[in-house]
């Protein structure tokens, strides 16, 4: 162990001097004899005070329980308040941990969470983590079309969800997809579909034939089965897989993105240290679903580094819930995408609420406008408004607001770059362009993915094999660190804080008998940020279609973010001579409509 602290320490340092050396080249320009020198080039690299740990999630956990077994992780509202300090929680995940064992799971095998918000969620996520397996999280809107997808990608073992969540009866969908698993022994499932499929967990009170119930898993291992599972950590490497989150690029089929311990953990302390979480103990309002990275990073992981308590207000983000949590909770630190933040200022202007607790409020996952971030100040009345930005490929944050720094910092840019990170902006030969031109971002560093799933060939057109990172996003650096986002090279859609991929829903859209062809594209909105229209040719000239139309025929088949708000009828679509949808003309349409 004293060898590896050394040679951390040893790369620490050589990093820092290599950092230095880089700085001083990039910074020389031609002399007055024409020699030609680098300009100042964009590319940062920023090391940060605090030397990055070697460990996993299950041994992170072990140390929040140690150092606060009386802190509560965890205060869920709608579960009757559900409460749980981290010993308690160390307790039960090693139980659960345990049980997944005993049910003949083993280390690498990919365990689904299909969950909202709630104990159900947190506790599996951190179970598998100390049990050796990789967690699957599963958006609660999916449909079973996506479901199917999703755990036929990965090869889901077992899958651990909720009786339901809105409207939807997850067993009954499950059981679509795997008609077999009535029939089967519980635990012991064969089908057809999910063949890597054996284990079917349904948080229920009812006998449902082939499930096991969630609560039952706490009763299935003994003593000495759980003490096991903290022998196991010494085995789990933190280079190994911890989690899958599904990102979807412009083919429309999700990618499956591998992350691993050691960028959990240490994306999450660094985290936790620009939001100000080391400075006293805080209380987070946790709006963003768990499933998401923002969740599992900036929220769970940052919370268990410095001990601070997740308050979920409810199952599924509503902004009277909200409000009500954090008075109630006295939540310091609130958790949001921009459309989250646009509902709970409007909540608490309607009910004239005056809140006293909060402290910072972080803002991810879509751009914020200044309007919003002024309204969040003067609203929520804290004292600072922090942003974070990242994406899933890099285990969430990349960027993100220091501790201090001007309004126009704030407003304007998305951060500076995170600590023991480095990021360039290249312009489409790969070449590094100067500070402040626009081109595509590319970083590299600990919380870059270990690949897609079962998918070299993406992979490879993602991270190169110097190991930078191509995010696909438009972006202007500056030699402070600080960086901007122009637009997106990626067809990407984020309605408030969602990702959609217009491809997916144009070719579903496609299969509707009166659609000749669909080509969808993001349109500004004040409340979500960005909207999908489907620009749709019919195949008779003379039928018309409308937005319900087109909610009804989506309905089981796509989550209710990825339906088009708006729908317009062409008889022709712009196009080149190739045939190619000029998609900007699109966009100039809806724009002269406004």
């Amino acid at each position: 162990m004293a060898s590896l602290r050394l040679l951390a320490h040893y790369q620490y340092q050589r990093a820092a001097w290599y950092s230095r050396v880089l700085q001083s080249i990039r910074t020389q320009s031609t002399d007055a004899s024409g020699v030609a020198h680098e300009k100042a080039q964009s590319y940062v690299h920023h090391i940060g005070s605090k030397p990055l740990v070697y460990r996993n999630v299950g041994q992170h956990l072990r140390m929040a329980a140690e150092r606060f077994p009386n802190n509560e992780a965890i205060v869920s509202c709608h579960e009757a308040g559900a409460r749980l300090t981290y010993a308690a929680v160390l307790d039960k995940v090693d139980g659960l941990a345990a049980a997944f064992h005993q049910l003949g799971l083993r280390q690498g095998d990919r365990v689904g969470i299909w969950a909202p918000n709630g104990t159900l969620f947190y506790l599996t996520n951190l179970a598998a983590a100390r049990a050796g397996m990789i967690t699957v999280g599963i958006n609660p809107a999916y449909q079973v079309p996506e479901l199917e997808y999703a755990l036929q990608k990965v090869g889901v073992k077992a899958l651990v969800a909720a009786e339901g969540y809105r409207q939807q009866n997850y067993y009954g969908m499950i059981s679509h997809i795997a008609p077999e698993l009535a029939s089967s022994k519980p635990g012991e499932l064969k089908s057809k579909a999910l063949p890597e499929l054996s284990a079917v967990i349904i948080d229920s009170q009812k006998s449902l034939p082939g499930a096991i119930k969630f609560s039952e898993l706490f009763e299935v291992p003994s003593e000495q089965a759980i003490s096991k599972i903290e022998m196991l950590q010494s085995k789990i490497m933190p280079d190994s897989g911890v989690n899958l989150q599904f990102t979807s690029g412009t083919t429309g089929h999700p990618k499956a993105a591998l992350m691993s311990h050691f960028g959990f953990v240490n994306n999450g302390l660094h985290i936790g240290n620009r939001n100000e979480m080391d400075q006293r103990m805080h209380r987070l309002c946790v709006q963003v679903p768990l499933f998401h990275a923002f969740g599992m990073v900036i929220a769970i992981m940052a919370a268990l580094s410095y001990g601070s308590t997740l308050v979920l207000p409810t199952a599924g983000f509503k902004a009277a819930d909200s409000l009500a949590a954090i008075v109630r909770e006295r939540c310091s630190i609130v958790l949001g995408t921009p459309t989250m933040y646009v509902d709970l200022v409007r909540r608490i202007v309607e009910s004239g609420a005056k809140l006293d607790s909060p402290e910072i409020a972080v803002t991810g996952g879509a751009t914020c406008s200044p309007k919003l971030f002024a309204d969040i100040k003067h609203t929520l009345g804290v004292r600072k408004v922090k942003t974070v930005f990242g994406m899933t490929e890099t285990t969430a944050v990349i960027f993100q607001s220091l501790f201090e720094e001007s309004p126009e910092d704030v407003q304007q840019t998305v951060g500076h770059v995170t600590d023991h990170y480095e990021a360039k902006v290249i312009d489409r030969d790969g070449h590094i362009v100067p500070f402040g031109t626009a081109g595509e971002l590319c970083v590299r560093g600990y919380g870059t993915m270990l690949g897609y799933w079962g998918d070299e060939k993406k992979t490879k057109e993602t991270i190169a094999a110097d190991r930078w990172l191509r995010t696909g996003d438009q972006f202007m650096l500056r030699e402070d660190g600080y960086g901007k986002i122009v637009g997106r090279l990626k067809e990407v859609v984020i309605r408030g804080g969602e990702n959609i991929y217009p491809k997916e829903v144009e070719d579903y859209l496609n299969t509707y008998p009166k659609i000749l062809e669909v080509h969808c594209i993001g349109v500004p909105d004040e409340r979500t940020g960005e909207e999908l229209c489907a620009y749709v040719r019919l195949k008779d000239p003379e039928e018309t279609i409308d937005r319900e139309e087109i909610m009804r025929y989506c309905e089981g088949k796509l989550a209710y973010y990825k339906v088009p708000k708006y729908v317009r009828v062409l008889n022709d679509l712009p196009k080149t001579t190739s045939g190619k949808v000029q998609k900007f003309k699109l966009a100039q349409l809806f724009a002269a409509e406004r």
